[in-house]
């Protein structure tokens, strides 16, 4: 299978951007999300850290995003944005 390339990394990290910007418009902090005690904003980071890696990590098996083919990258997000769109009414399309 074909690495990702580097127009879908940028993609993907325009996409950490944009969500974590869009979760936070919409009031959804991390404890809202994911079912912490505490309220922490969303950052780009914290968006691949906790809401894209566990994903691709159960789905890919790997560790970093730097491993990920161009199909597993439209799996992860198809995950991650059917569960946002299900549970909080986030619809983000991948950039």
């Amino acid at each position: 299978m074909a690495q990702r390339t580097l127009k879908q990394n940028a993609a993907l990290h325009k996409l950490f951007d944009e969500l974590g910007l869009e979760l936070n418009k919409s009031g959804l902090d991390m404890k809202t999300v994911l079912k912490h005690d505490v309220e922490i904003a969303w950052t780009p980071d914290m968006v691949k850290n906790y809401l894209w890696r566990p994903v691709m990590l159960v789905i890919t098996g790997k560790q970093s995003t730097t491993e990920m083919t161009t199909k597993e990258i439209d799996q992860v997000y198809a995950v991650i944005a059917k569960h946002l769109g299900e549970t909080q009414g986030i619809e983000l399309d991948f950039p």
